[in-house]
């Protein structure tokens, strides 16, 4: 017998809303990085920075104190999403090895992104700022390379990122944007669009996750922390092949901010 298809909003309804208000942020934070990149392209201004630089972007816009609030709020609330995904499994991941592995990146992402979320947070309220992605990714590093067997445990963390990296590239090419977005919803030429806008932003993540993998690889093999790098120091490894892959890239940075906003208002969150 079929089992009813049960939505998370059947169980908790303030899961559900916090996961879209936190897509919602995370397309705000993607887009704006993808935007400040394409100007560098260009040649029109802009710059090479991550998420915690677009928040101090954010906070020299009108409003934009309320508007960091807002994004604080999204992504805590997208963190206590993916933590309750990962030990509740509503979508019954399992608990076998590829169960557990999915689990678990759903609550190392969650907690990744309450950090970033507290950070905004506290700009927000008139603190400063954490730093940029490449300056956490540095002195992260440091800290592992000083810890017993910090090189291997540097080397694996480079390697799976990696690894993330050609996840998001075979997700971007692999039919199943349908089993998480709602594409019924939708009239037919929107959903075509919402697909092809949403590879091409999952595969741009993909890149940009690869070279910093490949960079914390290389401050591992090298024992340099500084070699490391975030979203800034990986678009700025793009900009080194020319300035169109550099606004490719971009461009794809910002069809993935349009992804994380199909996915607050269309995305399946169900129990099967």
């Amino acid at each position: 017998m079929a089992m009813p298809d049960v939505t998370v909003d059947d169980v908790a309804p303030w899961i559900t809303r916090l996961a879209r208000l936190g897509y919602a942020a995370k397309a705000v934070l993607y887009t704006l990085v993808g935007v400040l990149a394409f100007g560098v392209g260009r040649g029109t201004g802009g710059r090479t920075t991550g998420s915690r630089g677009a928040l101090t972007t954010i906070l020299s816009a009108p409003f934009g104190r309320v508007l960091l609030g807002l994004i604080a709020a999204g992504l805590i609330g997208y963190a206590v999403w993916r933590v309750v995904e990962g030990i509740t499994d509503p979508d019954r991941r399992g608990s076998d090895l590829k169960g557990i592995a999915l689990r678990g990146s759903f609550i190392g992402r969650g907690l990744l992104h309450g950090l970033l979320g507290i950070s905004a947070a506290r700009v927000a309220l008139g603190g400063v700022s954490s730093g940029d992605d490449g300056e956490t990714a540095e002195r992260w590093s440091a800290r592992i390379l000083d810890a017993p067997a910090g090189e291997a445990m540097l080397m694996g963390v480079g390697l799976a990122l990696i690894g993330f990296s050609l996840y998001q590239l075979y997700r971007a090419f692999a039919s199943k944007i349908g089993r998480r977005i709602d594409l019924t919803a939708m009239s037919p030429g929107a959903a075509r669009w919402a697909v092809i806008v949403s590879r091409f932003g999952i595969a741009a993540r993909g890149i940009i996750f690869g070279l910093m993998g490949a960079a914390v690889f290389r401050a591992a093999r090298q024992q340099d922390a500084s070699e490391a790098g975030g979203t800034g120091e990986s678009l700025q490894a793009v900009a080194q092949a020319g300035r169109w892959p550099l606004m490719l890239v971009a461009l794809g940075l910002i069809a993935y901010g349009a992804y994380e906003l199909i996915n607050a208002r269309y995305r399946r969150m169900r129990i099967d």
